[in-house]
């Protein structure tokens, strides 16, 4: 049964991962219900808030301003659009909404702040409010945790060998720098990467060595398979097979066995048949809506008939879905999750104090 660990090594996840398949199965489906809900899925809506004109020159990227591709660019939303957007998310089954912008770094101004009065907009509905906006520094993730973020997507991509291979324009390191900047505020991290990038196995395995290793480590990783999109430089690279995505969720829910492991980009190439093995290596998250930012995703109805088929239910606004369900818990069960407790949304921390040691009390943030 896997541990929370942060010493994984590349020679121990590559004998993971490439483990006969139905004996990789039958470990990440156990390692998943010790710590998760195999029957609860979260059903998460990306909105494009600003598209196009990023001066990053990621590989992938179809909103970067150097290629030549035919999204639709727009400038940033406004906050009512962004509001109906919201609603309508939440009305089909959505409990997270993540807001991305094609921005290199956030800058402090009137786009900043309309972002923030976002937060707070969507924060009002009884949402989860996600935000990938680029590098940002820890005064501003401060106030996205003030406006009410819940969580901060920033991923690494690939592993730190082939990530030059991916991107010029941006280190590494400063992916992790950012990734530390949202840790020291009152924000959960959402943290992944792509696969089928003409990246090596090893750096499949790197990746998750890098992810791993944060402590603490991401409350959810999304997994995404390459859309090759015309224009951009993986325009001819072929599609991965669904046994590499279902070998890949596995993989990081055996390594990373709290996080949320969301079955990202990509899902347009899977039958319903191999996102139910997905689900059942241990994926417990996915984007719903006609497009990821720029490339395209299943109808929302149409995931719905699938949770419907499954079995599956949508998981609800700030739940927990590596603790158990109440706030109460016993110094025991603290103890085998690895960790004291965190928060459980914007504004409110868990505490223990001598007179209730064997409960987790939930008191308002000062």
């Amino acid at each position: 049964m896997s541990e929370l660990r942060h010493n994984w090594t590349k020679e121990e996840i590559l004998e993971i991962y490439n483990k006969p398949l139905m004996e990789l199965l039958y470990e990440a489906a156990t390692v998943h219900r010790k710590y998760h809900d195999p029957n609860t899925v979260q059903v998460s809506t990306l909105i494009s808030i600003k598209t196009g004109g990023c001066s990053e020159d990621c590989g992938y990227c179809p909103q970067a301003a150097r290629y030549h591709t035919d999204i639709d660019e727009n400038d940033l939303m406004t906050v009512p659009h962004v509001k109906a957007q919201a609603l309508r998310a939440k009305a089909s089954g959505s409990s997270r909404v993540c807001m991305g912008a094609a921005w290199r770094n956030v800058k402090d101004g009137p786009e900043f702040d309309q972002v923030l009065e976002m937060v707070r907009t969507i924060n009002k509905l009884d949402m989860e409010v996600c935000c990938t906006l680029g590098m940002l520094t820890e005064n501003q993730a401060n106030r996205l945790a003030e406006a009410g973020l819940y969580a901060y997507n920033h991923n690494l991509d690939t592993s730190e060998d082939y990530y030059k291979d991916v991107i010029s324009t941006r280190a590494f390191e400063d992916r992790l720098d950012t990734i530390g900047n949202v840790r020291k505020s009152n924000v959960t991290v959402c943290s992944g990467g792509i696969i089928g990038m003409g990246e090596k196995l090893e750096d499949r395995a790197g990746m998750l060595v890098a992810l791993a290793s944060l402590n603490p480590q991401p409350e959810s990783v999304p997994i995404n398979a390459l859309v090759a999109v015309e224009g951009t430089p993986m325009e001819d690279i072929e599609p991965i097979s669904i046994w590499e995505m279902i070998r890949m969720v596995a993989t990081t829910r055996i390594v990373i066995p709290k996080t949320q492991v969301r079955l990202s980009a990509g899902r347009t190439e899977m039958s319903r048949e191999g996102q139910a093995m997905c689900f059942f290596a241990g994926a417990n998250s996915i984007f719903a809506g006609d497009k990821l930012l720029t490339t395209p995703n299943p109808d929302v109805n149409e995931d719905m008939e699938m949770f419907g088929l499954l079995g599956l239910k949508p998981q609800k606004p700030f739940e927990k879905v590596s603790q158990p369900k109440t706030v109460e818990a016993s110094d025991s069960q603290f103890q085998a999750l690895g960790e004291k407790p965190k928060w459980s949304r914007p504004g409110h921390k868990i505490e223990r104090n001598e007179e209730a040691k064997q409960k987790a009390k939930l008191v308002p943030k000062e």
